[in-house]
């Protein structure tokens, strides 16, 4: 069970790489947008410079043809890391892409799943990771859990590779679902895995028992200091 970031921005990955066991970065050209004008290649190399060995970081290609796609994908590998996996939309052309990638050894997200047959085909074209949305599944009616398990059943009846990266979290209750129903890792913006942590009655909880510590031994006296 992996938790990533889907965020480039860099004091939210230093932060929260610092407290909690992120194992990789997600991104995608919505993601950088929200970021602003970036010198993109900079930082995507000062990212890549903060993961740890066996973290993964997965960039997403910008185009839209089959000779764009792989034209990003080269890039991305030449100029940031070749242990990068490249996020390719699972569509007609983008499984095609996927296919040549694997064939030229480039690791590869298949990405903006929404049905079966999208992750079932992407498993077949051996996709180090297929990452269905959840969310946007669920938005459209689709049963998000039981497509993910569907995934699941799939990479263990053919013993697969191929590892399911679930994204697109409106809330923490469909990040945990994703993962009861066979996910081997989540990736979040930021701001749900802050609010997920920051829970109201915990803090209250933290609260009252050093209140209670107080009462009896005085306000400041830790057990370091009795």
């Amino acid at each position: 069970m992996r938790f990533l970031l889907d965020t480039i921005n860099i004091p939210d990955i230093k932060r929260y790489s610092s407290h909690l066991p992120i194992s990789g970065i997600t991104c995608n050209p919505s993601i950088i947008k929200a970021e602003g004008h970036i010198d993109f290649y900079k930082q995507m190399q000062d990212i890549y410079g903060l993961l740890n060995p066996g973290d993964t970081f997965h960039i997403q290609v910008s185009g839209t043809t089959k000779e764009q796609m792989l034209w990003d994908a080269h890039a991305i590998i030449q100029r940031i890391g070749n242990d990068i996996s490249i996020k390719v939309p699972t569509t007609f052309t983008g499984l095609q892409v996927i296919k040549q990638l694997k064939e030229e050894g480039i690791n590869v997200t298949a990405t903006a799943i929404y049905t079966k047959i999208q992750g079932l085909l992407a498993i077949a074209a051996g996709a180090d990771y297929i990452a269905p949305y959840y969310n946007r599944m669920q938005s459209s009616g689709i049963d998000a859990e039981d497509v993910i398990r569907s995934f699941h059943q799939a990479i263990v009846r053919d013993d697969s590779d191929t590892k399911i990266l679930a994204a697109s979290f409106h809330n923490v209750i469909q990040v945990t679902t994703a993962l009861e129903a066979g996910a081997d890792a989540v990736t979040l913006p930021p701001a749900l895995l802050k609010n997920a942590i920051d829970i109201a009655p915990v803090e209250q909880a933290v609260s009252d028992f050093s209140a209670d510590w107080a009462a009896v031994f005085g306000a400041g006296n830790y057990i370091d200091r009795l």
